[in-house]
This record gives C-alpha cells, sequence and structure tokens, in this order.
C-alpha cells in the first residue's frame, strides 16, 4: 500500500497529526500492511507467531511490508532490527489505542480535570497487544498549536524521527504509547512550531527530573508504601483553626549541608520534634534550575527536586514527619515561572502557558513570566497540581507565595505599563477565579488540609469562603504584624514609648482573618541581618530581647511561624550556600534561646487558650494596652472551655517590683513560663512560681495581683483554682 508522497514527508518531516493512521498494522482489501520507522536500519524482519518476513525500504527509515491475512492471523507481532552496532527487538508503538478516554479529553479542554497528573505526562504501562502483555511508558502533553510533537530520550539516542505523537481531536493533547521504555529512562518533547523550528522541551506534567544543571525529564513510578494513616484520619477529623499550630519553616539544601531526604528523616524529624515545633513550612521543593532562587522559579511543577533524592525518598520523608506528629506544609509558586527555554516558556512555540501580552504575562521584578490564570487548560495545570502534591505526597497544607503580585494587574508597574480589568479596576481578576477555584476544590477533595496566602494588603475576604465571595485560603499571612512588631523591637528601649502602637496596632484586624504570624527567610537576607542581630543593646539585652519578643509572638492571637536558626539565635544573615551555624549551640547563651523557644511551644500546644480562639475575638482581653512609658504590654487569652492564660510583657530593661496587674480571676495564678528564667539566660527575677489574685477590682477587672515584673522579659501565668 503506497502513501501519497506528501503525507510520505510529513511523516518524515515530522508534521503528521496523526501518524499511527500511516504508521502500525492496517487491514485493507484482505492484506495486513505494516509499515514502521527505523531510522539507520540496515535490515528489518517482521515477525508474526513463527514467522519472519523481511521488510522492505519504502523511503530513507521507512520500512513497509504487506501480508495476506491468511499468513497474518495472529494480532500480536514484533521486529526485528539489524543495525551497524547489532539488531535490536522491539515491538510496535503505533499498534496500540490512545491512553487517554473521551472523558479525560473532554475535562482537560474545560479546565476540569482534576488529576491531571494521571494522564498526561509518562506514565509506566503494561499493555495488551494480541495474547502478549507489553511493558513500556504512555507519554502525552498539551501542545495546541505544535504542528508535531515527538520524544525524544535516551532510549532512542534523542533522535525522536521513530516516536512521532498523534493528536487527540481538538484538545491539543498528543499521545504516544512506546514499548520497552522503562522507569528511569530521561526524555523530553521536539515540538515542531508553525515556522518550521524543533524545540526541545522538558516534560510539563515530569514527575522526577535530573539534577539541576541536568534538566531532563525521568520516568518515574512510585512503589512507596505509606505508614501515615493514622495521621491522616485524625488530620481529617480536626478543624485546623481551632488547634494548635507552631511552624517551622526549613529550606532544605542549607539546614544542614549534604542533607538528603533520607538523613533528612532523621536529622531534622529529631530536631522538630525535640524542639516542640507542631509543623514544618518547606520552601518550594518542587524542581527549579537555579538554586539560590531558593525553590521561587519552578520549572516542574510536579517533581520534587532531584538535588536531594528521589519522588520516593521525598515521600519518605514527609511520612516519616507525620510519624512523629509533625504537619508538612508546602511552599507552593502559581505566581509566576522562569524564561529557562527548555521549560514551559513558549512551549509549543507560541505563549502558551504565559499571557501573551507582556502587560499581564511578564513580571517586571523578578524577570520571570506570569501564567495566563484565565485559560482552561493553564488553570488546570495549577489546580490539578495544588491536588497533586496533596494527594501524591500526603502534604498537610500549601503556603500560595506571592499571592499579591496575582490579584493586582498594576502590580509593581507604572502608569501606563498595566491594562484595566473589563470594570476599568487594577484587581486580576482571572486570578481571583483561579484562586478561588484551587481553594474551593482542595478543601473539597482532601479533608484537613490548610491552604495560606502570603498576601501583604488589604484585599477583603482572602480567608472568607468563595460561596461567600472570598478567596477561600484558610489562613493569611499577618505582614502587617510582622513589620510593625519588628520595627518596634528593634528601637532602643528608651525610644519604644513613641512606637508603642506598633505593638498594639495589629489587634485592631487581628479578627479580621485568620491570620499565621510569620518571621519567615525574607526577613533574614538581603542586608536585613538575622533576627538576634535586630535586636538592641549590648549581648545580654539582645537576647533579653529575643526571648521577650518571641514569647510575645506566642501569646498573640494567630498561628506562629518561625525561620530556621532564629530558634537558636543564629548569628548570621541566612544563605542558601551555607548551612546553618549549628556550632553555636555549643554556647549557653544560644542554647538559653532554644530552651525558650522549646518551652512556649510546649507550653502553646498544651494551652486551648492559647490558639483554640485565634480568630475570634471572644479569645482575647487586654489588661493593659497603653503603658507606654513602661514599655509594658499585658492581656488574657481564653478558651472555648473556659481556661484562661495571662500574659504581661516587658520591653524595657528595668525591674518593676509590686506591678499591679488585673486579672479575671481572684485565686491562684501560676507562672508557666517567664522568659527571665535563668534557665533561658535571663537574670532569674520572677514570682517564685506563683502569684495571688485578690478580689479587688482593678483598671475593669475582678481582681489583683501584686507582681515582679523582670527586665526586658515576658511571662504567662496559668490559673488554676
Amino acid at each position: 500500500m503506497n502513501i501519497p508522497d506528501q503525507e510520505l514527508d510529513r511523516l518524515l518531516n515530522g508534521s503528521h497529526f496523526d501518524p499511527h493512521s500511516l504508521l502500525g498494522r492496517h487491514i485493507r482489501d484482505g492484506q495486513s500492511n505494516f509499515r514502521i520507522i527505523k531510522p539507520g536500519a540496515l535490515s528489518v524482519d517482521l515477525h508474526i507467531g513463527e514467522s519472519t518476513f523481511p521488510m522492505i525500504a519504502e523511503a530513507p527509515g521507512v520500512w513497509f511490508r504487506s501480508i495476506s491475512a491468511r499468513e497474518c492471523d495472529m494480532s500480536s507481532y514484533s521486529y526485528e532490527t539489524q543495525y551497524e552496532t547489532g539488531s535490536f527487538h522491539s515491538y510496535d508503538p503505533f499498534a496500540f489505542l490512545p491512553t487517554l478516554g473521551d472523558t479525560d479529553l473532554h475535562l482537560i479542554s474545560e479546565g476540569r480535570h482534576e488529576q491531571l497528573w494521571q494522564v498526561l505526562g509518562a506514565h509506566p504501562r503494561s499493555l495488551k497487544l494480541g495474547d502478549i502483555d507489553v511493558i513500556g511508558t504512555a507519554f502525552s502533553v498539551w501542545a495546541p498549536n505544535a504542528r508535531g510533537v515527538r520524544v525524544v530520550g535516551d532510549f532512542n539516542y534523542w533522535d525522536g524521527s521513530a516516536h512521532p505523537m498523534r493528536t487527540l481531536g481538538s484538545s491539543g493533547v498528543w499521545e504516544i504509547f512506546i514499548p520497552g521504555v522503562v522507569p528511569g529512562s530521561t526524555y523530553k518533547f521536539s515540538i515542531l512550531d508553525h515556522y518550521g523550528n524543533w524545540h526541545t522541551r522538558a516534560d510539563p506534567m515530569a514527575f522526577a527530573t535530573q539534577i539541576p544543571p541536568e534538566n531532563a525529564s525521568i520516568v518515574t513510578q512510585s512503589q512507596y508504601v505509606w505508614g501515615d494513616t493514622d495521621w491522616l484520619d485524625r488530620r481529617g477529623s480536626l478543624n485546623p483553626h481551632v488547634q494548635p499550630m507552631t511552624t517551622y519553616e526549613v529550606h532544605l539544601g542549607s539546614w544542614r549541608l549534604g542533607l538528603d531526604y533520607l538523613s533528612l528523616a532523621r536529622e531534622l524529624v529529631d530536631h522538630v520534634s525535640s524542639s516542640g515545633f507542631t509543623h514544618v513550612e518547606l520552601m518550594p521543593v518542587a524542581e527549579h534550575p537555579f538554586g539560590p532562587s531558593w525553590g521561587y522559579q519552578v520549572t516542574s511543577y510536579y517533581a520534587p527536586t532531584s538535588r536531594f533524592g528521589t519522588p520516593d525518598e521525598f515521600r519518605y520523608l514527609v511520612d516519616a514527619l507525620h510519624q512523629n506528629g509533625i504537619g508538612v506544609i508546602l511552599d507552593w509558586v502559581p505566581a509566576h515561572f522562569p524564561k529557562d527555554e527548555w521549560a514551559l516558556a513558549n512551549f509549543d512555540g507560541t505563549h502558551l502557558y504565559e499571557h501573551a501580552d507582556p502587560r499581564l504575562g511578564q513580571h517586571p521584578d523578578w524577570g520571570t513570566l506570569i501564567f495566563d490564570y484565565g485559560r482552561n487548560e493553564v488553570r488546570n495545570f495549577l489546580v490539578a497540581n495544588a491536588v497533586y502534591w496533596l494527594e501524591e505526597f500526603h502534604i498537610d497544607g500549601l503556603r500560595v507565595d506571592a499571592v499579591t503580585s496575582m490579584l493586582y494587574l498594576d502590580y509593581s508597574r507604572e502608569v501606563g505599563q498595566w491594562l484595566p480589568n473589563q470594570y476599568g479596576g487594577n484587581e486580576n481578576l482571572d486570578a481571583v477565579t483561579f484562586l478561588q477555584e484551587m481553594n474551593a476544590t482542595v478543601y473539597r477533595r482532601v479533608p484537613g488540609v490548610i491552604t495560606i496566602a502570603e498576601e501583604s494588603t488589604s484585599w477583603p475576604g482572602v480567608t472568607r469562603s468563595t460561596d461567600l465571595g472570598g478567596l477561600g485560603f484558610g489562613f493569611k499571612w499577618n505582614m502587617g504584624w510582622m513589620h510593625d512588631s519588628l520595627g518596634y523591637v528593634q528601637h532602643e528601649s528608651i525610644h519604644r514609648k513613641y512606637h508603642h502602637d506598633e505593638m498594639t496596632f495589629s489587634l485592631m484586624y487581628s479578627f479580621n482573618e485568620n491570620f499565621v504570624l510569620p518571621f519567615s527567610h525574607d526577613e533574614v537576607v538581603h542586608g536585613k541581618g538575622s533576627l538576634i542581630a535586630r535586636m538592641p543593646g549590648d549581648r545580654w539585652q539582645a537576647l533579653a530581647n529575643l526571648r521577650a519578643y518571641l514569647a510575645f509572638m506566642w501569646a498573640h492571637p494567630g498561628k506562629k511561624l518561625l525561620f530556621m536558626g532564629s530558634e537558636f539565635a543564629q548569628s548570621s544573615e541566612w544563605s542558601s550556600e551555607q548551612g546553618l551555624d549549628w556550632h553555636l549551640l555549643q554556647f549557653e547563651e544560644h542554647q538559653g534561646i532554644l530552651r525558650t523557644v522549646s518551652d512556649l511551644n510546649d507550653l502553646y500546644t498544651r494551652s486551648r487558650s492559647l490558639w483554640e480562639r485565634d480568630s475570634d475575638p471572644r479569645g482575647f482581653e487586654w489588661i493593659d494596652s497603653g503603658n507606654t512609658e513602661a514599655n509594658i504590654f499585658s492581656w488574657i487569652r481564653w478558651s472555648d472551655h473556659g481556661e484562661c492564660m495571662a500574659f504581661i510583657a516587658n520591653f524595657s530593661p528595668r525591674v518593676h517590683h509590686d506591678f499591679p496587674l488585673a486579672l479575671p480571676k481572684p485565686g491562684t495564678w501560676k507562672e508557666v513560663l517567664n522568659t527571665d528564667s535563668s534557665y533561658y539566660g535571663g537574670s532569674g527575677v520572677g514570682n517564685l512560681g506563683n502569684i495571688e489574685a485578690i478580689p479587688t477590682e482593678w483598671s475593669g477587672k475582678p481582681a489583683l495581683a501584686r507582681i515582679t515584673v523582670p527586665p526586658l522579659a515576658a511571662i504567662f501565668f496559668e490559673f488554676t483554682h
């Protein structure tokens, strides 16, 4: 069966939309016609049962044989190809039906395939060819504007001419099953654009990648058996808003240099457990080519970075954290992606994932590209990616990076550099819709998980449910609290009275959203210095200030996040190229800070009054918010069960004796944590364990205690009886 020269040319130059219509086995007029592409072959033999049929070279690299139906009554067949280097046995890639169904293609086109990773990408499979089970890998990729797509890899010497893919209707999806390709094989897609240029691209849906700077995708298949069923069952039964959450933010590459996922599953787990954090937040783990981006410029959204091991080894790390009672939050970056020519940018020769208009598609600050959130398939790519990390890796939450930059069309742009929306405003309505869909999908599919927005403006309803018009996040970083409180504590104590409201203003809006109080990596880079380096005074005062500030943070409404190293007063500014200064823990003063944080975490997690009403104004009651001259702040925290904790912080170096503290109940109050304890490196000033509140009205409260307030310190008092 001869084919027209035009069809043959398209097949050979890679521009045929349906190579399966020409290649493989086709029955016509009682004849079985076999055609296969074997570049560089000296000869090709067709094997059917016990019979062998030499094939004929129809064109350079194209081999053909027609056999009568009587000679070919078996549905399975294979090829034996002779090259200069030897012979090679193979099955026909063009003998198989598509591995995506009509429903999959419809959902992809509609942008509603919530498990997109199960159909796109590279999937090892066993498919039937007659009575034979053929092992191989199904490849599929979305490239709607391509003229042709081929698979290239180490299995075909990076020459894809033997493996052209077919399009599946109008979906823009290209597909092929290649026998013999097994996990561990490296591959990319070779894409022919409308100008006749070929581009080699990594798989947007790759589940594993080479170690940067190499950038090929790797065929992989998980063999991991999870052991965290109890954790997941418990997580699904709890409301995270009324649970304790103190998060340790970690950059895996620099927490301790040289560790991989498996060693982190021992050392990181031990440290987080002993210091009492309830969660870790991992800075972006998705594959990124440029290490100093800290993971915030992602090229492979579905692949854990190969720098520290395989995807299953990352699963082992998450599992180990879960089995030790530690939740895992992952930084997720849907706001932008880099311009690397081998990745998502200009993927099929057109602006596919990014918006074509640079006023909407390019980020002026970071030199990156912005997703086209209004395109169904792009929105689907991101929503499914959020679900992927939660379902496939058992992640407990996503902290969504740079939400502010997504919400505003004029973010970091001058007049004339941005386009208003259809109503003339500066809101990115497509991004809003995407975030709402992502949050609604995540919370519907995965019980007990959380999403957290890094959003630094007063955008209304960030943590309001989507059915009420909100963005649907579970929590929002309280950037205002962080900036204000850090500004306050950096002043010398003598000047703090002029900045008192910087510590109290946050309580004006603390219950407008569900907040996380962050002290993140962004505060210890770019010349800002470490947390301890910001504290004024001599060395003793700086350490005392830090202990008091951390206690203030732990007592304040809102969940907590602390960047690694701050828990033991890392002295130098963080560098992603260097490990933390763990040697500092040989010194008593750094041990004292770590003990403070560990005990704050212990007190916090076992005291419902410190977290049960984080988002409820009934959980907070001022004792005194206006003692500017003494630099003192005091309040009560309440639980849903009537428990209460009194807190007082003194940000001056003066000791106050016989200080009147108004309290809501007369009786005995236990001094449960005092940051001036000598155990933490303080001066040891305190109240000998307990204070007594007498039934005397004071400052609007029914009880009064006379206490000693230590210098540059904070105290927690818990009512006992």
